[in-house]
């Protein structure tokens, strides 16, 4: 036998001896710590090289072999015994496992919060699209619901002035899984129910001023259909299982129609269209307060309901709504 067949025996040898003692210090370690995993052996093909791999106790203790060395790995730790390609025996490596983990770790983490950004804010459902109804009136600059003498023909029977809206279109932002901007269409019937004898018309100074039926009337009103949309922020608080939902936000809205409608005691009745000198473009604020599908509303437009100068006395009117809600799920 030559001297480099001898080293290359002893090298062997050296290293078997080493493997052993090694594998003998992690099973004492092993059974010292009582593992209870299940041991794994597997056999897999990577590209044209055989890979054996054993691991003990979930990857505790792991001992990989192929064409290019051999691996031990314990917990974070461990050595490669790689194969020399010039044929001078193999090299030993002690490797440091943490660092690689801890980057895999992180760079995972990040991988997983992004995603669940992503589906959380997807998951965002707002509370816009439905049906609305409740009661409508309107205020004077201060806010009063008194009405000056010279135009208390303009008094509503506050229980019979009804609202009517119905939402649709909605488009929900998810800025997260209970935030996000909440927007869409809407359709509104007005109902303003007047509580005394009359109705009102247009002058020949085109104001608005009262009309006379010169008879006793059953009901008497004026209605108008607005399209409008809003842009509200939403604030969703999970209870059990669950969620109180809170938003607020402007609202801008358009005239489609308006017209009055008188009914007498012998049920005859009197609808004549006008625009009554109705501003054709409002805006307002509105904010909602519900639990899950049930939303308790209230808006206040901040455009007088008449136009400038041409409204009943002159006096400026600010229509709003309070009502209940019923929205569906997008």
């Amino acid at each position: 036998m030559n001297v480099r067949a001898s080293e290359t025996v002893k090298l062997t040898n050296m290293k078997k001896i080493g493997i052993l003692t090694l594998l003998a210090a992690f099973i004492l370690q092993g059974f010292s710590q009582e593992l209870t995993a299940t041991n794994r052996t597997e056999k897999q093909l990577s590209d044209t090289t055989e890979v054996s791999r054993v691991a003990i106790g979930n990857d505790f203790l792991v001992y990989e072999k192929n064409q290019d060395g051999t691996r031990i790995k314990v917990r974070d730790r461990g050595m490669a015994i790689l194969e020399s390609l010039e044929g001078i025996g193999p090299k030993v490596k002690f490797e440091n496992f943490a660092e690689e983990k801890e980057e895999e770790t992180i760079l995972r983490d990040e991988d997983e919060n992004k995603e669940s950004a992503a589906k959380r804010r997807s998951r965002f459902r707002g509370h816009w699209a439905g049906i609305e109804g409740g009661l409508n009136n309107y205020t004077l600059s201060d806010y009063s619901l008194t009405l000056p003498e010279e135009i208390n023909y303009m008094t509503l029977h506050s229980g019979k002035s009804r609202n009517l809206n119905l939402n649709f279109g909605q488009l929900s932002i998810g800025l997260g899984r209970h935030i996000g901007f909440v927007t869409g269409f809407g359709l509104s019937w007005n109902n303003y129910r007047f509580d005394g004898n009359n109705n009102i018309e247009k002058n020949v100074d085109n104001i608005i001023t009262i009309l006379d039926p010169g008879e006793p009337l059953k009901k008497s009103k004026f209605s108008t259909v607005f399209f409008k949309v809003p842009l509200l922020l939403e604030f969703q608080i999970p209870t059990d299982r669950q969620r109180l939902n809170i938003s607020a936000g402007p609202v801008g809205a358009i005239k489609l129609w308006s017209y009055s409608s008188m009914v007498f005691e012998d049920k005859e009745k009197v609808k004549s269209d006008d625009d009554f000198n109705l501003n054709m473009l409002r805006y307002g604020a509105t904010a909602r307060i519900g639990y899950e599908n049930i939303t308790v509303y209230g808006t206040y437009y901040l455009t007088p309901l008449f136009k400038e100068g041409k409204g009943p006395g002159a006096v400026d009117l600010f229509p709003f709504e309070i009502g209940i809600a019923f929205t569906i799920d997008d």
